[in-house]
């Protein structure tokens, strides 16, 4: 498992925009999200250890927070030819089995991660009412194999903050996750090692 960070978009960066196909078949879109109090863009997949890490917490976070008004959204952009178990049909059964209240998209091209600069699997995008970046980072501090509980305690204070109308700290720890499996010869070139 290669450990890689998120690229930390530079705050104040409005949310790229996205058109893409949700695990029930419909097509899910940033408009759709025009009124939220604010807009949480996850970039994930179902096989990466981080992921499966924070998953039970991630539902948690969602649920708590889709009731505040936040607008969440999961986006999955890995190579299926080569990861197949991060296919929609796979998504399909993750979004049910993890009790996920989000919509979770399928990003078959890639360019949507690439918009949005994603690098890793988890990578967190938290943007306000006017869909300007607020928080790009880690979950918490919790990674796999480590004592330290899953809490999702950096996301929640940006999230609160967000939702109080009081500014987000700026001092955010990148998030740490699996590489996004880019697609052979495609990798972005703000990609380590590109």
């Amino acid at each position: 498992m290669v450990r890689t960070a998120s690229t930390m978009l530079p705050l104040g960066s409005p949310a790229p925009d996205f058109s893409l196909p949700n695990v029930d078949g419909k097509t899910v879109s940033l408009a759709d999200f025009q009124g939220k109090a604010g807009l949480l863009v996850v970039f994930m997949c179902n096989h990466c250890p981080f992921v499966i890490h924070v998953r039970s917490q991630l539902a948690q976070f969602a649920k708590e927070y889709s009731d505040k008004g936040l607008g969440i959204v999961g986006i999955s952009s890995n190579d299926v030819v080569e990861y197949p178990q991060d296919g929609p049909e796979a998504m399909k059964v993750e979004h049910a089995s993890a009790g996920y209240v989000f919509p979770y998209l399928y990003d078959a091209t890639q360019s949507v991660a690439k918009a949005y600069r994603a690098a890793c699997t988890p990578d967190f995008f938290l943007f306000d009412r006017d869909l300007r970046l607020v928080y790009r980072g880690q979950f918490d501090d919790s990674r796999p194999k480590t004592d330290i509980p899953v809490t999702g305690s950096d996301l929640r204070s940006a999230a609160d903050a967000l939702l109080a109308g009081m500014p987000v700290v700026a001092d955010q720890k990148p998030s740490i996750g699996c590489n996004i499996k880019w697609k052979a010869g495609s990798e972005p070139d703000y990609f380590p090692g590109t």
